[in-house]
């Protein structure tokens, strides 16, 4: 999605680049209208459009995949700190483009709103194919759709040019252009490319109406009455205004410059080889995202395979630890049943200890108290798990692997450590493709901080661990 919205902001770059150095000085004002209209839509487009033979000219590119490390003390952790961290930045976008539609919806609701009040509260009156509304003790000159506001305090002389300014804009219906600016600055209010071009065809509407209303009467007149008045304005994107201070000068220049040449019509052409080019682009870069896709689906298949089949095989643990341990109590029961026999008959006088059946490393899912990675509150197995993954992936040389001429495609690596009675971490074994990997993933191991060891039965004891880490070779 990011790759498709950055396509789009360029081509929009491109577009109004064109139109600025190109054909903003001529006066086909109607064909740069549908011009700034057609080109923001159609970037929308382009990057969709795909021609299959560019992209099968293409030579195919592989996408290197990060280690990807899987926790796994006793039960499968799904959750890598790679993908973990791509979630909560992807949370974070989601938030804050959600933040932003919503703010820029609520903005455009009030200028609505506004225009519609001043519909409700001031009385319309027909005049050919719209409603003039006047505005008591206002200076205010505007349209919206069929609708001209005209401020009451406008002088009377200037009235006829004002109302047949604004029928121009009326009638050929501008203010939908404005309204779909309006609405992709909803749906992409972070990109500025849309209020530049809502700002130039704003201008272009300028020039259609006063190119209309000049024809009525000298243009020195009608720059006169332009510069005579100053009128104020509601300040909503989405109306057509008689008077624009940012504007009055550009209008008036337009005005008097000389009508273009219909030669001049063949720049419109240049946007031939600039869609040409736009598409090829559009269809290389496709390419590579289609690849990386690809790669990632069959690397997800294949994990989620691989959990499916640890997932079994836990299960089939979990039920002999739980028939050992069931096996160590009537054990242990037995015993004690047999020292008090014993002690009745005489054998034993006293027992002065309790004979208890210990084992020095127990299960992570049964203790009492689990080992505590520093920063983590105690007991927090999630967080321990994140924090020893963060570990890896931060210390272990992913480079390395691409230097020992191993097969590309992926490659599994199993890590056992155990974290003993004062925390430390010992007793660290690796099973890898290469010896060189197995020696860096102990070193990586061995730089695992100190431990609050785990408790059982108010006791401190060993917990082992087990780790699959799965590397993808280019």
């Amino acid at each position: 999605m990011i790759n498709y919205i950055i396509q789009v902001i360029l081509f929009q770059v491109l577009f109004l680049a064109i139109y600025d150095f190109f054909l903003s000085k001529e006066t086909f004002f109607t064909k740069n209208r549908w011009y700034l209209l057609g080109t923001p839509i159609l970037s929308f487009f382009i990057p969709l459009i795909k021609i299959p033979n560019i992209e099968k000219a293409l030579p195919q590119e592989f996408t290197v995949n990060l280690p990807e490390i899987i926790l796994s003390p006793e039960k499968m952790l799904l959750q890598t700190i790679s993908s973990e961290d791509v979630m909560i930045s992807n949370n974070y976008i989601n938030l804050l483009f959600w933040a932003g539609f919503v703010l820029f919806s609520i903005l455009f609701l009030v200028k609505l709103f506004g225009i519609i009040t001043l519909i409700k509260k001031h009385k319309a009156q027909k005049m050919a194919n719209v409603n003039l509304i006047v505005i008591p003790a206002e200076t205010k000159a505007f349209s919206f759709f069929n609708y001209i506001f005209l401020g009451e305090k406008i002088k009377e002389s200037n009235r006829a040019n004002i109302i047949q300014h604004e029928l121009v804009h009326s009638n050929q219906k501008h203010t939908y252009d404005l309204l779909l600016f309006e609405i992709l600055k909803i749906v992409m209010w972070f990109n500025p490319m849309i209020y530049f071009f809502q700002k130039r065809i704003t201008l272009v509407h300028e020039y259609i109406s006063d190119a209309v209303v000049a024809k009525t009467e000298t243009k020195e007149t009608y720059i006169n009455n332009l510069l005579s008045n100053f009128f104020q304005v509601e300040n909503i994107a989405f109306i057509n205004q008689f008077y624009k201070p940012s504007l009055i000068k550009k209008r008036i220049i337009m005005m008097k410059k000389k009508q273009s040449k219909k030669m001049n019509q063949l720049k419109y052409l240049l946007l031939i080889p600039v869609l040409a080019s736009m598409l090829f682009y559009s269809s290389c870069a496709t390419k590579p995202l289609k690849n990386e896709i690809s790669n990632l689906e069959n690397a997800l298949k294949e994990q989620k395979e691989a959990n499916e089949k640890q997932k079994v095989l836990l299960e089939q643990q979990q039920q002999v630890l739980r028939d050992s341990i069931t096996l160590l109590n009537n054990q242990k029961e037995a015993k004690e049943n047999e020292l008090k026999n014993l002690q009745r008959k005489g054998f034993l006088n006293s027992i002065n200890e309790r004979t208890v059946v210990e084992t020095e490393t127990v299960s992570f899912m049964t203790i009492d108290k689990v080992p505590v990675f520093p920063g983590c509150e105690e007991g927090d197995k999630a967080c321990f798990s994140k924090m020893v993954q963060k570990h890896f992936v931060k210390n272990f040389d992913s480079k390395m692997p691409k230097t020992l001429g191993l097969s590309p495609g992926k490659k599994r690596v199993f890590i056992g450590f155990k974290i003993d009675k004062e925390g430390d971490v010992v007793d660290i074994k690796a099973r890898a493709p290469h010896p060189e990997i197995e020696k860096e993933v102990i070193r990586v191991m061995e730089t695992l901080p100190k431990m609050l060891p785990g408790e059982n039965e108010g006791k401190k004891v060993g917990v082992k661990y087990s780790i699959p880490f799965t590397l993808f070779v280019e």
